[in-house]
């Protein structure tokens, strides 16, 4: 069917607007740019089953109006995991008045060797908010693989050492995995996507 000039410049139109409306996002929804990896309706990480130094279980909902920074190492990491709980507490500088909003939290793949008196020290020599978990060898094993952490026993000498993942997952105050943070991106990354979800349950 052959078109008049006028149907032709209609039907360009119409077709050069398809992508528009494609892309487009109302102002009422805009896009929301993390700089972390977005796991917004992830069917994993809903939940632990840990008990804190004193010997208290705690579960997400302990933390429920906070945003939540979880963090999966050992007290005898060499260098991992103190960067990781670094960087955690300049975050909570960054955040200022909001820094009481965030819960940090260590889970201990190294059960065996972290005792209670000795993830409390640990955390407590970053910041004195921070909070260490731990479970037997099974509850730790169930609470890696839901949180799709890799870890494992590597011997050196007459002792070992502990090989693990080194993402830190972050929690809406809802007590909804959100975010999974690199190693590699700074306490400002961490700090700019924690704001994100404060202001969106503010």
């Amino acid at each position: 069917m052959a078109f008049t000039p006028r149907a032709r410049v209609r039907w360009l139109a119409a077709a050069l607007a398809l992508p528009l409306v494609g892309c487009d996002r109302s102002a009422s929804t805009p896009a929301v740019r993390f700089r972390g990896l977005d796991l917004t309706g992830a069917a994993y990480g809903r939940d632990f089953r840990l008990n804190d130094p004193d010997g208290r279980e705690r579960t997400l909902a302990d933390f429920r109006g906070r945003a939540v920074l979880l963090y999966f190492g050992f007290t005898q990491c060499p260098d991992v995991c103190p960067t990781a709980l670094i960087r955690a507490a300049e975050v909570r500088k960054l955040l200022g008045a909001d820094k009481d909003k965030l819960q940090v939290v260590f889970i201990t793949v190294d059960p065996e060797r972290d005792t209670a008196p000795m993830l409390r020290e640990y955390t407590a020599a970053f910041d004195p908010s921070f909070l260490g978990l731990s479970g037997d060898l099974a509850r730790t094993r169930e609470t890696a693989d839901e949180f799709k952490v890799y870890y494992k026993k590597v011997p050196t000498g007459s002792s070992y050492t502990m090989d693990h993942s080194a993402l830190s997952y972050v929690f809406d105050p809802q007590g909804r995995l959100r975010l999974a943070m690199r190693h590699e991106q700074t306490a400002d990354d961490y700090a700019h996507d924690i704001r994100l979800l404060l202001a969106q349950n503010g």
